[in-house]
């Protein structure tokens, strides 16, 4: 009998069914303990296998996307923030907004918990087979800007422009040179109607310009980014989630201690 599982296990493999190979022995002999059919055999196979197989995509996902931590929505507590709602949560949790390539803008002063809801939302939308890449704004212009030179920059970039949905952090946080801005207008016009956005940004879309250095062009990309978008304001009077949740080092000990 091992020869014959043996034989299966090569044909599993020779047909790539990898994980199947592995489990046929336990398979084969739950089919004889309990009677399976040939049907129900099968399906057991094939569910096993589909199984194995889409937890893998998701890590290979999950590897890509670059999510600075795995921030989920069992993590995230609606009621520390008072950009978004129950109702509204349920609706981006269907994901048809990246399907129609929507831009979510996400503004508001740092520790409210933006940049925790835009991976909760990016983990989600991996977990439901979409590519996401997460990276900052700095980082981006860092790719754009290396790319032609640097292998590790040039596959970034590859992935990030495969993505359904990309996920730009702190947008804005700097001034930037004319090139760099450049360099940004030609990214999101070449991903435009392409993928879906989430911008992270304690800065109004209004004061993009400044940032930038050219009016002009911050038109330009505000018209492709805005033309299918949502902006969630976390409020200016919510408190940092990161202050109220910190770890401290000295727990209880007065100046005199």
């Amino acid at each position: 009998m091992s020869e014959l599982y043996n034989s299966l296990q090569d044909q599993c493999r020779a047909l790539r069914l990898a994980e199947t190979a592995k489990e046929l022995p336990l398979f084969l002999r739950e089919a004889e303990s309990k009677n399976w059919t040939y049907h129900e055999l099968l399906h057991e196979i094939f569910t096993y296998e589909t199984q194995c197989r889409e937890r893998k995509n998701i890590e290979k996902l999950m590897k890509w996307a670059e999510f600075p931590e795995q921030l989920t929505f069992e993590q995230f507590d609606l009621e520390e923030q008072s950009a978004i709602g129950e109702k509204q949560l349920s609706v981006l949790k269907e994901c048809s907004w990246i399907e129609e390539c929507f831009t979510l803008i996400m503004m508001g002063p740092t520790g409210v918990g933006k940049t925790h809801l835009s991976t909760a939302l990016g983990i989600h939308a991996i977990e439901r087979g979409y590519q996401v890449s997460f990276l900052s704004m700095e980082r981006l212009i860092y790719i754009l800007k290396s790319r032609e030179y640097i292998n590790k920059s040039k596959t970034r970039y590859k992935r990030v422009t495969s993505s359904d949905l990309v996920i730009i952090d702190d947008v804005m946080y700097m001034a930037y040179e004319p090139q760099d801005a450049h360099l940004f207008f030609q990214f999101i016009y070449d991903m435009y109607d392409k993928t879906a956005f989430i911008l992270t940004s304690n800065k109004g879309p209004n004061e993009w310009g400044k940032f930038l250095g050219d009016k002009t062009l911050t038109t330009a990309i505000l018209d492709r980014l805005l033309h299918r978008s949502e902006i969630l304001t976390f409020s200016e009077k919510q408190n940092s989630i990161r202050m109220k949740y910190r770890k401290v080092l000295f727990e209880e000990l007065s100046v005199e201690s």
